[in-house]
């Protein structure tokens, strides 16, 4: 497969403490990657630094060819690259449609207002959200917010996803809907790099899982591969959810 996301010998500290370390990570067109790891492992910071919120101490990130390292968030968004975040922050004053229409022009494509618009309306459609696109965006629920922060993202026309935790905070039935969303979105094309807490979800989703520890790349390859894997198992204090999660996703 095409590698469309190359990030190669990454690091970034924050003062003392290495937060990522030599960090070398691909995405393919179409893939979706499953990042995963304890909690403080860095894989917030590998987003940020992709995205352009944090510049990297060393090491280089392309997009297609196209070296983004350090570039601002709206350079890294012309290339390709959109981001739905973990703490949903809606425009609470706009409507489903505008909060979209935002994302579309300040998007990949660079669109004009009425084609962003356009573009917004269908992505609205495409998250469950058609009834609600003029209601305000600070009215919706916790699984309606994630779901516009979700299409805000896609409204951008981006090559590569990042996904952080997409899922937290919702009950079984909402976490399955936006599972199915999530496969649509992938069987559409656009690849996804995945932050995920609920292993259950990430080891049925993603074609390959990167997991790091201490800011460091543990281990790779299959879901079920790194789900049986000593070192990941001793990394998550030995809990048995772990694998469990994966023989449930076969």
């Amino acid at each position: 497969m095409t590698a469309l996301l190359e990030v190669t010998d990454l690091s970034k500290r924050f003062g003392g403490v290495e937060a990522v370390g030599d960090l070398n990570v691909d995405v393919s067109v179409g893939e979706l990657l499953g990042l995963i790891g304890p909690n403080g492992a860095g894989k917030s910071t590998v987003f940020n630094l992709i995205n352009g919120v944090t510049t990297p101490d060393s090491g280089r990130i392309k997009i297609d060819g196209a070296d983004i390292t350090g570039k601002a968030p709206h350079i890294v968004a012309r290339h390709g690259i959109a981001r739905a975040h973990q703490i949903v922050q809606p425009l609470a004053g706009l409507s489903v449609l505008e909060n979209c229409t935002v994302g579309a022009c300040f998007g990949r494509e660079n669109l004009p207002i009425a084609k962003a618009r356009e573009i917004a309306r269908e992505v609205v459609a495409t998250v469950g959200l058609a009834e609600r696109m003029d209601t305000l965006a600070g009215s919706l629920t916790t699984a309606g917010k994630k779901r516009l922060e979700l299409a805000r993202a896609l409204s951008a026309r981006p090559r590569l996803l990042l996904l952080d935790e997409v899922l937290a905070g919702l009950n079984p039935t909402e976490v399955e809907a936006m599972i199915e969303i999530v496969q649509d979105i992938r069987r559409a094309g656009v690849a996804i790099l995945m932050i995920e807490h609920v292993m259950r979800a990430i080891m049925r989703l993603s074609d390959r899982i990167v997991v790091l520890n201490l800011g460091r790349k543990l281990a790779e390859g299959r879901p079920e591969e790194v789900a049986n894997d000593p070192k990941v198992i001793k990394a998550y204090l030995g809990d048995s959810k772990l694998l469990a999660s994966a023989e449930g996703a076969e």
